[in-house]
């Protein structure tokens, strides 16, 4: 008894001096949060389990409750013994792998009643516990996109409902946008217009994997290139029929001074 309190004396300053990781077991989901699924789609979750060496898994429980609610009723997915590396779930589309130092639920054919908060629960030999949770919503597509205008800042906002990861994309007269229209937002949400006066058609594309959607924003019609040419080949003949107006009169004058001096001409040898 004396040597096992002595043991017991000396070793247990040693755990109390281990890294956390190595004294009790965690476990963190390696998803990015929020989870968005499309309808139909896989919902895969992967959740890593870190454990110290004398630490054993004896059950690994995945379940899903409500994320809104007054009381949300948390549900059993899966319940899985540490040994076996897959079991089936509470429905036939979900499945559960468990390794070593990692686990990973798999809900086939995804519905709209599978979003919510997920937890993977790990329990170890001795019973205790450790629980990471993940949100899971529905992949929207964009709806409702909308331009306004701030005037005295030359800027163009585009808006969105309620879409999944929207992309923000512009056009002007149906063309990309170049320096000489503005510059786009990091975001893309944001269009500094730097033409002087500001003219034309405006849209702003919103676009997702589901689909895009757009809306335009019209300001007063631009002066376009052919209406300068009109002009410019106007101005053209303008200068020609005067440049020939001119080149007439000359001719005429000219014409009449001859004649005028054959007329002299005459009257003189008629004298002699």
């Amino acid at each position: 008894m004396d040597l096992q309190f002595f043991l017991c004396w000396r070793v247990a300053p040693l755990f109390l001096l281990m890294p956390s990781g190595l004294r009790c077991m965690s476990v963190h989901i390696v998803n990015k949060e929020p989870v968005h699924v499309i309808l139909g789609s896989n919902l895969i979750l992967r959740a890593r389990m870190e454990r110290g060496p004398l630490e054993d898994i004896s059950m690994v429980t995945w379940e899903r409750e409500p994320e809104t609610g007054i009381d949300p009723v948390r549900r059993t997915l899966a319940a899985c013994p540490g040994g076996n590396p897959t079991c089936a779930g509470a429905r036939p589309n979900i499945r559960v792998n468990v390794e070593q130092q990692e686990t990973t639920l798999l809900i086939n054919e995804y519905s709209t009643a599978d979003s919510g908060v997920y937890a993977v629960t790990v329990t170890d030999h001795r019973g205790a516990r450790t629980t990471a949770y993940c949100i899971v919503r529905e992949y929207e597509a964009v709806h409702h996109v909308s331009v306004s205008i701030n005037v005295s800042h030359s800027t163009l906002v585009c808006g969105e409902a309620w879409g999944t990861d929207p992309h923000f994309s512009w056009l002007h007269e149906k063309t990309t946008i170049n320096q000489a229209v503005g510059k786009v937002s990091k975001d893309g949400a944001t269009l500094f217009v730097t033409m002087t006066p500001i003219c034309g058609h405006f849209t702003c594309m919103v676009s997702n994997k589901l689909g895009d959607s757009s809306a335009t924003y019209t300001a007063a019609p631009c002066e376009t290139g052919g209406r300068g040419t009109t002009a410019a080949v106007v101005c053209l003949v303008l200068l020609v029929l005067l440049c020939g107006g001119v080149l007439a009169f000359l001719l005429w004058r000219r014409r009449r001074h001859t004649n005028r001096g054959e007329r002299l001409h005459e009257h003189l040898d008629d004298g002699i």
